[in-house]
């Protein structure tokens, strides 16, 4: 090798190293991780969702290795307690309301067929102010979940996960998520067919 090359192969390597080293002011990084490095900022503190539930009332569950956070539901029921009026035996209620305008009466179950569900079926029928598992154990209402569990576990595995359902405030801890019915009406627990609130206009257009 001639001392002409050396000198030119020499400063290609000074060259290289040079562009290579590059103040790290100039953003210019060896690898991307030194780059990830670089521009990670440090938390200080923890995160937290508590200021997106400060209004909610809320129950907790545990379940496994699952713990969160679900609305609480019974301060719901305002006007009255459901042994206000379930003092007597349903078919005495029904037949001695006959004719009269009773508060549930006119509910249609559309959960499941007769000959495998009715009110009676959820409702503790000497005991109203709870709902009951298949095997007439007590379920309080703020845990209505263990309920549809019983027959839906595939939708249960997948809500404890975060997968089903709306999980509400933010995803730092603690979460908070909707319980079944938050979003299904549990005598009419499917959705009605609807078209979405946007759509392709082409689509659209084909259909006319």
């Amino acid at each position: 090798m001639t001392a002409k090359i050396k000198v030119v192969t020499l400063i290609l390597i000074v060259c290289l190293f040079a562009v290579s080293c590059k103040h790290s002011e100039e953003h210019t990084y060896h690898t991307v991780i030194d780059k990830i490095e670089a521009n990670t900022t440090e938390y200080i503190g923890e995160t937290s969702s508590d200021v997106y539930n400060e209004t909610l009332e809320t129950v907790e569950i545990s379940d496994g290795d699952f713990k969160f956070l679900i609305p609480e539901r019974k301060s719901q029921i305002t006007t009255f307690n459901c042994n206000e009026c379930h003092l007597q035996p349903l078919d005495y209620l029904k037949d001695h309301r006959a004719g009269e305008k009773a508060a549930h009466w006119n509910i249609k179950s559309n959960h499941a067929g007769a000959e495998t569900m009715n009110c009676t079926t959820c409702h503790n029928k000497n005991d109203f102010d709870n709902l009951q598992s298949l095997t007439s154990g007590v379920i309080d209402f703020n845990y209505s979940y263990k309920l549809c569990s019983q027959c839906h576990q595939e939708q249960f595995k997948d809500w404890k996960g975060g997968a089903h359902g709306k999980e509400i405030g933010g995803w730092a801890p603690p979460r908070v998520s909707n319980t079944c019915v938050n979003c299904h009406d549990p005598h009419s627990p499917g959705f009605e067919k609807r078209w979405p609130a946007s759509f392709n206009t082409i689509v659209e257009k084909e259909r006319e």
